[in-house]
Protein backbone atom coordinates (compact mmCIF):
# COMPACT_ATOMS: atom_id res chain seq x y z
CA UNK A 1 0.00 0.00 0.00
CA UNK A 2 1.21 3.03 -1.01
CA UNK A 3 1.66 6.01 1.01
CA UNK A 4 -0.65 8.90 1.26
CA UNK A 5 0.55 12.73 -0.04
CA UNK A 6 0.64 13.42 3.44
CA UNK A 7 2.63 11.56 4.56
CA UNK A 8 5.10 12.38 1.24
CA UNK A 9 4.83 16.18 2.56
CA UNK A 10 5.46 14.74 6.12
CA UNK A 11 8.57 13.28 4.88
CA UNK A 12 9.55 16.52 2.88
CA UNK A 13 8.86 18.48 5.33
CA UNK A 14 10.87 16.54 7.92
CA UNK A 15 13.98 16.56 5.43
CA UNK A 16 13.69 20.47 5.03
CA UNK A 17 13.69 20.93 9.11
CA UNK A 18 16.81 18.46 9.07
CA UNK A 19 18.27 20.05 6.69
CA UNK A 20 18.20 23.51 8.66
CA UNK A 21 18.72 21.85 11.77
CA UNK A 22 22.30 20.26 10.93
CA UNK A 23 23.34 23.31 8.45
CA UNK A 24 25.39 24.79 11.15
CA UNK A 25 26.74 21.59 12.42
CA UNK A 26 29.39 19.38 10.33
CA UNK A 27 28.81 17.77 7.11
CA UNK A 28 31.11 14.44 7.19
CA UNK A 29 32.63 13.94 3.59
CA UNK A 30 32.21 10.50 3.35
CA UNK A 31 33.85 7.52 1.20
CA UNK A 32 32.41 3.98 0.57
CA UNK A 33 34.02 1.10 -0.34
CA UNK A 34 31.83 -1.68 -0.49
CA UNK A 35 31.56 -5.30 -2.14
CA UNK A 36 27.92 -4.83 -3.29
CA UNK A 37 26.70 -7.62 -4.77
CA UNK A 38 27.35 -10.13 -2.09
CA UNK A 39 24.98 -9.08 0.38
CA UNK A 40 21.83 -6.86 0.59
CA UNK A 41 23.35 -5.28 4.05
CA UNK A 42 25.80 -2.89 1.01
CA UNK A 43 22.61 -1.83 -0.29
CA UNK A 44 20.81 -1.06 2.68
CA UNK A 45 24.05 0.47 3.76
CA UNK A 46 23.90 2.70 0.59
CA UNK A 47 20.34 4.02 1.08
CA UNK A 48 21.43 4.61 4.43
CA UNK A 49 23.85 6.96 3.36
CA UNK A 50 21.67 9.04 0.94
CA UNK A 51 19.12 9.62 3.68
CA UNK A 52 22.13 11.06 5.71
CA UNK A 53 23.09 13.26 2.96
CA UNK A 54 19.78 14.36 2.62
CA UNK A 55 19.70 15.29 6.33
CA UNK A 56 22.75 17.35 5.75
CA UNK A 57 24.79 14.96 8.27
CA UNK A 58 27.60 13.51 5.37
CA UNK A 59 28.24 14.11 1.47
CA UNK A 60 29.04 10.83 -0.32
CA UNK A 61 31.91 11.90 -2.30
CA UNK A 62 32.73 8.48 -3.79
CA UNK A 63 31.86 5.17 -4.30
CA UNK A 64 34.62 2.49 -4.41
CA UNK A 65 33.79 -1.50 -4.96
CA UNK A 66 35.33 -4.58 -4.48
CA UNK A 67 33.68 -6.85 -5.69
CA UNK A 68 34.95 -7.66 -9.42
CA UNK A 69 32.20 -7.70 -11.51
CA UNK A 70 31.03 -6.13 -14.18
CA UNK A 71 27.32 -5.31 -13.42
CA UNK A 72 28.15 -4.02 -9.47
CA UNK A 73 28.95 -0.56 -10.05
CA UNK A 74 25.99 0.14 -12.48
CA UNK A 75 23.86 -0.98 -10.01
CA UNK A 76 25.67 1.52 -7.61
CA UNK A 77 24.84 3.86 -10.19
CA UNK A 78 21.30 3.01 -10.54
CA UNK A 79 20.75 3.52 -6.88
CA UNK A 80 22.89 6.91 -7.05
CA UNK A 81 20.40 7.86 -9.59
CA UNK A 82 17.24 7.11 -7.81
CA UNK A 83 17.92 9.01 -4.86
CA UNK A 84 19.10 11.81 -7.35
CA UNK A 85 22.57 11.81 -7.45
CA UNK A 86 24.07 9.82 -10.18
CA UNK A 87 26.93 11.86 -11.10
CA UNK A 88 29.08 10.76 -7.72
CA UNK A 89 32.10 8.98 -8.52
CA UNK A 90 32.20 4.73 -8.76
CA UNK A 91 35.68 3.28 -8.83
CA UNK A 92 36.06 -0.47 -9.40
CA UNK A 93 38.81 -3.24 -8.42
CA UNK A 94 40.13 -5.85 -10.91
CA UNK A 95 41.23 -8.15 -8.38
CA UNK A 96 39.44 -11.48 -9.53
CA UNK A 97 37.65 -11.80 -5.99
CA UNK A 98 34.08 -12.85 -6.37
CA UNK A 99 33.19 -12.29 -9.82
CA UNK A 100 30.26 -13.93 -10.26
CA UNK A 101 27.22 -11.67 -10.62
CA UNK A 102 25.31 -12.20 -7.52
CA UNK A 103 21.54 -12.13 -6.75
CA UNK A 104 20.38 -8.60 -7.32
CA UNK A 105 23.24 -6.48 -9.31
CA UNK A 106 21.39 -7.75 -12.69
CA UNK A 107 18.76 -5.24 -11.38
CA UNK A 108 20.95 -2.73 -13.27
CA UNK A 109 19.91 -4.12 -16.69
CA UNK A 110 16.98 -2.56 -16.57
CA UNK A 111 17.69 0.84 -16.99
CA UNK A 112 13.73 2.00 -17.72
CA UNK A 113 13.36 0.26 -14.03
CA UNK A 114 16.05 2.28 -12.55
CA UNK A 115 17.35 4.90 -14.99
CA UNK A 116 21.24 5.49 -14.65
CA UNK A 117 24.56 6.04 -17.17
CA UNK A 118 26.85 3.46 -16.05
CA UNK A 119 26.34 0.41 -18.05
CA UNK A 120 29.26 -1.62 -17.06
CA UNK A 121 32.35 -2.13 -14.75
CA UNK A 122 34.76 -1.97 -17.77
CA UNK A 123 33.86 1.90 -18.24
CA UNK A 124 34.26 3.18 -14.58
CA UNK A 125 37.66 4.03 -13.33
CA UNK A 126 39.65 2.31 -11.29
CA UNK A 127 39.15 2.43 -7.76
CA UNK A 128 42.76 3.71 -6.30
CA UNK A 129 42.21 6.54 -8.99
CA UNK A 130 38.67 7.59 -7.27
CA UNK A 131 40.07 7.34 -3.84
CA UNK A 132 43.00 9.53 -4.82
CA UNK A 133 41.25 12.00 -6.27
CA UNK A 134 38.41 11.98 -3.67
CA UNK A 135 40.91 12.32 -1.03
CA UNK A 136 43.06 14.87 -2.94
CA UNK A 137 40.16 17.22 -3.11
CA UNK A 138 39.11 17.16 0.51
CA UNK A 139 40.51 19.27 3.17
CA UNK A 140 43.22 17.71 5.56
CA UNK A 141 41.91 15.65 8.00
CA UNK A 142 37.96 15.85 6.98
CA UNK A 143 37.45 12.37 5.28
CA UNK A 144 35.49 9.49 6.88
CA UNK A 145 36.00 6.29 5.44
CA UNK A 146 33.46 3.63 5.23
CA UNK A 147 34.92 -0.34 4.48
CA UNK A 148 31.89 -2.89 4.35
CA UNK A 149 33.67 -5.05 1.64
CA UNK A 150 37.32 -6.20 1.30
CA UNK A 151 40.11 -4.34 1.75
CA UNK A 152 41.50 -4.89 -1.88
CA UNK A 153 40.88 -1.03 -2.29
CA UNK A 154 42.08 0.18 0.49
CA UNK A 155 45.63 -1.75 0.16
CA UNK A 156 46.23 -0.62 -2.70
CA UNK A 157 45.43 3.18 -1.62
CA UNK A 158 48.29 2.56 0.99
CA UNK A 159 50.65 1.12 -1.65
CA UNK A 160 50.02 3.91 -4.28
CA UNK A 161 52.42 6.47 -5.67
CA UNK A 162 52.31 10.37 -6.21
CA UNK A 163 50.54 11.30 -8.91
CA UNK A 164 48.68 14.08 -11.11
CA UNK A 165 46.31 13.67 -8.35
CA UNK A 166 48.60 14.46 -5.30
CA UNK A 167 52.25 14.43 -4.71
CA UNK A 168 51.47 12.22 -1.79
CA UNK A 169 51.96 8.62 -2.17
CA UNK A 170 48.86 6.55 -0.65
CA UNK A 171 50.23 6.12 2.90
CA UNK A 172 51.13 9.76 3.30
CA UNK A 173 47.66 10.98 1.36
CA UNK A 174 45.48 9.03 4.00
CA UNK A 175 47.39 10.21 7.00
CA UNK A 176 46.80 14.22 5.18
CA UNK A 177 43.35 13.75 4.29
CA UNK A 178 41.53 10.67 6.53
CA UNK A 179 40.26 10.80 9.96
CA UNK A 180 38.69 8.17 10.45
CA UNK A 181 38.45 4.33 8.95
CA UNK A 182 34.56 2.46 9.57
CA UNK A 183 35.19 -0.85 9.44
CA UNK A 184 32.78 -3.97 9.32
CA UNK A 185 35.37 -7.09 9.65
CA UNK A 186 36.17 -9.35 11.92
CA UNK A 187 34.87 -10.84 15.14
CA UNK A 188 35.50 -9.66 18.37
CA UNK A 189 33.10 -11.66 20.47
CA UNK A 190 32.90 -15.43 20.41
CA UNK A 191 30.12 -16.44 18.04
CA UNK A 192 27.90 -19.04 19.82
CA UNK A 193 27.42 -22.45 17.56
CA UNK A 194 23.94 -24.13 17.42
CA UNK A 195 24.86 -25.92 20.54
CA UNK A 196 25.91 -22.84 22.13
CA UNK A 197 29.33 -23.35 22.36
CA UNK A 198 31.69 -20.67 21.14
CA UNK A 199 33.01 -20.30 17.48
CA UNK A 200 36.23 -17.95 17.14
CA UNK A 201 34.81 -17.08 13.71
CA UNK A 202 36.84 -15.89 10.97
CA UNK A 203 34.70 -13.26 9.35
CA UNK A 204 33.86 -13.08 5.66
CA UNK A 205 34.91 -9.41 4.40
CA UNK A 206 38.87 -10.56 6.06
CA UNK A 207 39.32 -14.22 4.48
CA UNK A 208 38.13 -12.97 1.44
CA UNK A 209 41.57 -11.03 0.69
CA UNK A 210 43.49 -11.72 4.01
CA UNK A 211 46.47 -10.04 3.14
CA UNK A 212 45.05 -6.72 2.24
CA UNK A 213 43.24 -7.19 5.55
CA UNK A 214 46.55 -7.30 7.61
CA UNK A 215 47.99 -4.33 5.34
CA UNK A 216 45.27 -2.24 6.24
CA UNK A 217 45.22 -3.87 10.21
CA UNK A 218 49.12 -3.34 10.50
CA UNK A 219 49.58 0.21 8.24
CA UNK A 220 46.86 2.47 8.49
CA UNK A 221 47.77 5.68 9.99
CA UNK A 222 44.09 6.98 11.41
CA UNK A 223 42.02 5.85 14.12
CA UNK A 224 40.07 2.43 12.84
CA UNK A 225 36.94 1.51 14.90
CA UNK A 226 35.94 -1.66 14.01
CA UNK A 227 32.23 -3.30 13.48
CA UNK A 228 32.48 -7.00 13.89
CA UNK A 229 30.63 -9.78 12.94
CA UNK A 230 28.57 -10.34 16.40
CA UNK A 231 27.32 -6.43 15.91
CA UNK A 232 25.38 -6.60 12.76
CA UNK A 233 24.27 -10.34 14.05
CA UNK A 234 22.61 -8.79 16.88
CA UNK A 235 20.82 -5.95 14.63
CA UNK A 236 18.42 -7.91 12.63
CA UNK A 237 16.76 -6.15 10.06
CA UNK A 238 12.86 -6.19 10.93
CA UNK A 239 11.90 -7.45 7.40
CA UNK A 240 8.61 -6.04 7.88
CA UNK A 241 9.92 -2.85 7.13
CA UNK A 242 10.89 -4.03 3.33
CA UNK A 243 7.47 -5.16 2.90
CA UNK A 244 5.92 -1.95 4.13
CA UNK A 245 8.37 1.12 4.11
CA UNK A 246 9.21 1.38 0.63
CA UNK A 247 6.27 0.91 -1.25
CA UNK A 248 5.93 4.53 -1.76
CA UNK A 249 7.25 3.89 -5.33
CA UNK A 250 6.80 0.52 -7.43
CA UNK A 251 10.37 -0.67 -8.01
CA UNK A 252 12.19 0.55 -5.13
CA UNK A 253 16.16 -0.90 -5.83
CA UNK A 254 16.67 -1.92 -1.57
CA UNK A 255 13.31 -3.53 -0.90
CA UNK A 256 13.86 -5.65 -4.27
CA UNK A 257 17.38 -6.19 -3.63
CA UNK A 258 16.64 -7.56 -0.58
CA UNK A 259 13.83 -9.79 -1.92
CA UNK A 260 16.14 -11.03 -4.43
CA UNK A 261 18.83 -12.05 -1.87
CA UNK A 262 16.43 -13.56 0.63
CA UNK A 263 13.08 -12.46 0.92
CA UNK A 264 10.70 -11.59 4.07
CA UNK A 265 10.30 -12.91 6.41
CA UNK A 266 13.99 -12.99 6.28
CA UNK A 267 15.22 -10.73 8.83
CA UNK A 268 18.82 -10.20 7.68
CA UNK A 269 21.50 -9.16 10.17
CA UNK A 270 22.53 -5.52 9.33
CA UNK A 271 26.60 -6.04 9.45
CA UNK A 272 27.08 -2.89 7.00
CA UNK A 273 24.86 -0.37 7.85
CA UNK A 274 26.55 -0.36 11.68
CA UNK A 275 29.66 1.07 10.09
CA UNK A 276 28.03 3.63 8.49
CA UNK A 277 25.94 4.72 11.47
CA UNK A 278 29.33 4.66 13.72
CA UNK A 279 30.98 6.67 10.99
CA UNK A 280 28.82 9.31 10.37
CA UNK A 281 26.90 9.67 13.89
CA UNK A 282 29.90 8.67 16.37
CA UNK A 283 28.63 10.71 19.16
CA UNK A 284 25.15 9.14 19.75
CA UNK A 285 25.83 7.35 22.02
CA UNK A 286 24.16 4.20 19.80
CA UNK A 287 27.70 1.78 20.29
CA UNK A 288 29.78 2.15 23.31
CA UNK A 289 33.97 1.15 22.23
CA UNK A 290 36.82 -1.04 23.49
CA UNK A 291 39.45 0.47 25.15
CA UNK A 292 42.48 1.57 22.44
CA UNK A 293 44.48 -1.21 21.04
CA UNK A 294 45.53 -2.61 17.66
CA UNK A 295 43.69 -5.46 15.71
CA UNK A 296 45.94 -7.95 14.16
CA UNK A 297 44.91 -10.06 11.19
CA UNK A 298 46.31 -13.95 11.09
CA UNK A 299 47.41 -15.98 8.03
CA UNK A 300 44.38 -18.08 8.34
CA UNK A 301 41.87 -14.72 8.64
CA UNK A 302 40.95 -14.62 12.18
CA UNK A 303 41.23 -11.02 13.94
CA UNK A 304 42.60 -10.33 17.53
CA UNK A 305 42.75 -7.33 19.58
CA UNK A 306 45.15 -6.70 21.85
CA UNK A 307 45.01 -3.85 24.30
CA UNK A 308 47.16 -0.87 23.74
CA UNK A 309 46.69 2.65 25.31
CA UNK A 310 48.74 3.81 22.02
CA UNK A 311 46.87 1.76 20.18
CA UNK A 312 44.76 3.47 17.14
CA UNK A 313 41.80 0.68 17.10
CA UNK A 314 38.73 0.21 18.92
CA UNK A 315 35.94 -2.13 17.87
CA UNK A 316 31.92 -1.59 18.84
CA UNK A 317 30.49 -3.08 21.63
CA UNK A 318 26.26 -3.17 22.05
CA UNK A 319 24.40 -3.34 24.83
CA UNK A 320 20.63 -4.99 24.99
CA UNK A 321 19.80 -1.28 26.35
CA UNK A 322 21.05 0.16 22.77
CA UNK A 323 19.90 -2.14 20.48
CA UNK A 324 16.37 -1.31 20.03
CA UNK A 325 17.54 2.42 19.46
CA UNK A 326 19.94 1.09 17.00
CA UNK A 327 17.37 -0.72 14.87
CA UNK A 328 15.15 1.97 14.88
CA UNK A 329 18.14 4.73 13.58
CA UNK A 330 19.04 1.51 10.84
CA UNK A 331 15.52 1.04 9.56
CA UNK A 332 14.04 4.77 9.70
CA UNK A 333 17.61 5.76 7.27
CA UNK A 334 17.22 2.77 5.36
CA UNK A 335 13.48 3.50 4.30
CA UNK A 336 13.47 7.33 4.03
CA UNK A 337 12.11 8.54 0.94
CA UNK A 338 14.97 10.44 -1.25
CA UNK A 339 14.79 14.08 -1.36
CA UNK A 340 13.31 15.53 -4.20
CA UNK A 341 13.86 12.42 -6.37
CA UNK A 342 11.87 11.85 -9.54
CA UNK A 343 10.14 8.75 -8.02
CA UNK A 344 8.64 10.16 -5.55
CA UNK A 345 7.65 13.09 -7.34
CA UNK A 346 5.63 11.09 -10.09
CA UNK A 347 4.16 9.63 -7.11
CA UNK A 348 2.67 12.29 -5.18
CA UNK A 349 1.22 13.38 -8.57
CA UNK A 350 -1.33 10.23 -9.02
Amino acid sequence: MRRSLFTQLFFAGCLTLFSSLSSAAETIPLIFDTDIGNDCDDVLALGMIHSLQSRGECELLAVTITKDNPLAAPFVDAVNTFYGRGQIPIGVCRSGITPEDGLFNGLAKDAAKYPHDLRSGNDASQAVDVLRRALAEADDGSVVIVQVGFSTNLAQLLRSSADSQSPLAGLQLVKAKVRLLSIMAGAFTPILDGSGNPVDHQEYNVVMDIPSAQHVASQWPTPIVWSGFEIGLALPYPHQSIQRDYAYVDHHPLAEAYTLYNPPPHDRPTWDLTSVLYGVRPEHGYFELSSPGTVNISADGHSRFTSAPAGLHRYLRLSEEQKPRVTEALTLLSSQPPAGSPAVASESQR
